[in-house]
């Protein structure tokens, strides 16, 4: 296997904070790595480093000489005044370069310089490069090129760059987070796309189906060193597991050697002898390894709802408008006690302005929400709360309480309700300047259960979170004693936490489907198949209609016959038409498969639309015969 990209004993810290030390891996050829790690591991900080974009203090990257890289940031950013097509030129990829000296040399009126420009446009096929940027933006669904980027939505901005990222044709595609803020349909055209793309792949995401079914390798980064898995992410996870157990039962014989050296400590003098200094020491690094396990233990989350009664809520004739576009269009609805909720639908379909409604933070145009008296709501928001980037983690939830009850009716302190979320002692008294995104989510996620609410609305939770903070909310969500909505794209979560989705189909139309994410999948893969079946089936009998004979009157004295030469170019017609219809179908069918290199989507672009000009040409003259000869 061809080396793409090589690192070796990279190390990097933030003054007293080591991210890792000594850490290597390498991608090949034709490899799709997802990267793990719990958050605050630096992960989003190894792959700038690899970009370029930070520096470290010890270790060597390497690339393959004249590797073709592009990287996906997990929030990207564009100066004010940017449009959409101004953002897929911010590029260091060589055609924009290529281009770049092209207009230079023009302006210049340079004719050496503009021979050696041209000749570069030529070898990098620069000149379809706008095109081509054009026909990616409209995969991805957009098709305002014009439109300047502070207007688009989040997901519409990672979109552009996603598009800004692939319009390079990468060898190697760096991506951070890319599934954030991406609707289903967006998810899945960039699953497929991957899955069949030749290119290699380094990525960092939570959507674990994703993973499962995008990567052909997984490296977690544990304890600062990185793990490598050769197989998925269902692979990995089997063999993770093994490695835990190894590492507890490892850790079960150091408990154990702890106990006799502790023994052993407490009878021993003070030692003179070399023998009895370096058992000493041996012990003193045992004590310190233990006791780094006891604080790199699992996230637990055990906190108390509390009671709710039968009435929760009842929606009556909500309806929601923001000029043209519809949100909600007299939407009855009633809720029952313990129902979990999940709802899915495209971006801008109003599902978070559904929530903020019901949280009384949006006023409906018109209907009505009667909300039950013990109803009792936490609320985690996609725009999250603002922290005191001052004030110190352990500030922050002693400002909410000073002692947390649990379900089994223990109550535990603010630090000791922190250290369950993976804040030990030391995190706790940093600032919150100093956290992670992932971190400020957890810390966020931890000022919400600890206030005990029995109804939790949550718009995108998983955004931001790790995967093993990802397990356990979806283990204690399972067993929550209260009413859950849920808003996400992460399918897998939803499976695990949701009993029934409401589906934002868009223009204030919503369908109640009575299972999880996976079934309604399947469900709408069945309906698309049938109705193509039918549209088929519609097709070939319009087809064999129109090729039956057909009773013909007699001509009108008036009205001419066709000539030999029309009689065969109606026959001719009937022929081709139906040859490039079919052609035509079956470049549509390619074109959308996210298969195809630029080049051959861009001549299949092209193709498309002279038959469609051809098509519209032969049925106009197949008009005018059939209607001389009838």
């Amino acid at each position: 296997m061809v080396s793409y990209l090589q690192v070796e004993g990279l190390s990097k810290s933030f003054g007293d904070l080591t991210l890792f030390e000594n850490l290597s891996l390498s991608v090949g050829e034709g490899q799709r790595i997802g990267l793990i790690a719990r958050n605050g591991s630096g992960k989003t900080t190894l792959l700038n480093i690899i970009a370029g974009r930070e520096d470290y203090q010890a270790g060597k990257i390497t690339f393959r000489r004249d590797l073709k890289v592009a990287y996906l940031e997990q929030d990207p950013r564009y100066p004010d005044g940017t449009t959409v097509l101004d953002a897929c030129f911010m590029s260091d990829s060589p055609a924009v370069a290529a281009i770049a000296a092209y207009e230079q040399a023009v302006n210049q009126n340079d004719p050496d310089a503009l021979h050696e420009a041209m000749t570069r446009m030529d070898r990098l096929d620069a000149w379809n490069y706008e095109s081509r940027i054009k026909q990616i933006l409209s995969q991805l669904h957009i098709t305002r090129f014009d439109q300047p980027t502070r207007e688009l939505s989040g997901g519409q901005i990672k979109r552009v760059a996603l598009a800004n990222a692939l319009i390079t044709e990468p060898e190697l595609l760096i991506l951070d987070e890319p599934t954030n803020h991406l609707d289903l349909e967006m998810t899945q055209w960039l699953e497929e796309y991957l899955s069949r793309a030749r290119l290699s792949l380094l990525m960092v995401t939570h959507d674990r189906y994703f993973l499962d079914r995008v990567c052909t390798d997984i490296v977690e980064i544990d304890h600062r060193q990185a793990y490598l898995y050769k197989g998925n992410y269902s692979y990995y996870l089997e063999k993770r597991q093994e490695r835990l157990d190894a590492a507890e039962a490892k850790r079960e014989s150091d408990r154990n050697l702890y106990r006799q050296e502790l023994e052993w400590m407490r009878r021993q003098p003070q030692a003179r002898g070399t023998k009895a200094r370096s058992r000493i020491e041996s012990f003193h690094e045992l004590e310190e390894r233990l006791r780094k396990e006891r604080e790199k233990g699992p996230v637990r989350i055990d906190v108390k709802a509390s009671y709710i009664g039968k009435k929760i809520f009842e929606v009556k004739g909500l309806s929601k408008r923001f000029g043209d576009k519809v949100i909600l269009d007299h939407f009855d609805y009633t809720f029952a006690r313990y129902e979990k909720m999940g709802i899915i639908g495209g971006n801008g379909t109003g599902k978070s302005t559904f929530l903020k409604i019901l949280m009384g933070q949006v006023a409906p145009d018109s209907g009505s929400i009667d909300i039950g008296e013990t109803v009792r709501f936490g609320y985690y928001s996609q725009e999250g709360i603002t922290f005191d980037e001052q004030a110190k983690v352990i500030d922050v939830v002693s400002e909410i309480a000073d002692h947390i009850e649990l379900n089994d009716g223990r109550k535990m302190t603010a630090s000791q309700f922190l250290q369950y979320f993976l804040f030990t002692p030391q995190t706790q008294h940093n600032f919150v300047a100093k956290l992670s995104g992932g971190e400020r989510r957890r810390l966020y996620l931890c000022t919400i259960l600890m206030r005990n609410p029995n109804f939790l609305v949550m718009d995108e939770p998983t955004n931001d979170l790790d995967i093993m903070t990802l397990q356990v909310l979806e283990a204690y969500l399972k067993d929550y004693g209260g009413c859950l909505i849920v808003v996400s794209h992460d399918r897998y979560f939803m499976d695990k936490v949701v009993d029934h989705l409401l589906v934002f189909e868009g223009e204030g139309r919503i369908k109640d489907f009575p299972s999880g994410y996976s079934d309604y999948l399947q469900w709408k893969r069945g309906k698309a198949e049938q109705e193509a079946a039918q549209a088929a089936a519609t097709a070939r009998e319009s087809t064999k209609s129109a090729e039956s004979p057909k009773p013909t009157r007699p001509a009108s004295p008036t009205k001419r016959k066709l000539s030999f030469n029309e009689k065969r170019e109606l026959e001719q017609l009937d022929r081709q038409i139906p040859e490039m219809e079919a052609e035509k179908a079956a470049l549509e069918t390619e074109m959308s498969s996210g298969t195809l290199p630029i080049d051959e989507l861009t001549a299949k672009s092209l193709r498309v639309a002279e038959l469609i000009k051809r098509i519209d040409e032969a049925s106009m003259r197949w008009l005018e015969l059939s209607d001389i000869g009838s």
